[in-house]
């Protein structure tokens, strides 16, 4: 249980590298892949609908400069807000590929008073796909992971180093794209 809550909070911070390294332990016996699964479609869906949740409230004073600070200026959120009104299905479909695009357009999403009914079943659909294709790869690569250790605990500790090194080069290549792209995205 307290690796699941523990999975769950690491998931809410960085899910994609945290699910593909859940599905290592799935690979190896440590945890269930239902359980998995779920969870990182729950974590998913919440970090986007408070990201939605935030640009809903965009427009107060003391929320526009934190906005500011996820990448969504004043004039790339009309640019995103339009667009989002229009091709929502598009939009999350997008974000959701490319993980850097996310914050942004869920922001623009509420700023753009998108009915979250709406967001809520594009998120969950997306989230589940997407979840589902990441702990698949976590579990072809926790096959590999399997045949080289003999304990859970083993098989944990290669699951962490598995998601610091994928952690590692997410980060950088987030910091490498934001740099190159700063001021070309929309």
């Amino acid at each position: 249980m307290q690796l699941h809550l523990t999975l769950a909070a690491l998931m809410l911070l960085e899910g994609p590298i945290t699910t593909v390294a859940a599905g290592s332990l799935v690979a190896t016996g440590v945890l269930s892949l239902v359980p998995v699964w779920v969870l990182a479609v729950c974590a998913d869906v919440v970090s986007d609908s408070l990201l939605f949740l935030l640009g809903r409230y965009g427009r107060h004073p003391r929320v526009a400069p934190l906005l500011a600070r996820f990448g969504l200026s004043a004039d790339r959120a009309d640019r995103l807000r339009d667009r989002v009104g229009r091709h929502l299905p598009r939009v999350v479909v997008g974000a959701k590929l490319v993980d850097l695009g996310a914050v942004p357009a869920f922001l623009a999403a509420g700023l753009a008073g998108v009915r979250y009914r709406r967001f809520l079943a594009w998120i969950a659909l997306t989230s589940a796909v997407r979840a589902a294709v990441l702990v698949a790869l976590g579990v072809l690569a926790g096959q590999h992971v399997a045949a080289l250790v003999d304990t859970p605990g083993a098989a944990v500790a290669v699951s962490a180093a598995l998601g610091a090194v994928l952690l590692t080069v997410s980060l950088v290549v987030r910091k490498t794209l934001t740099h190159r792209t700063r001021g070309a995205l929309p």
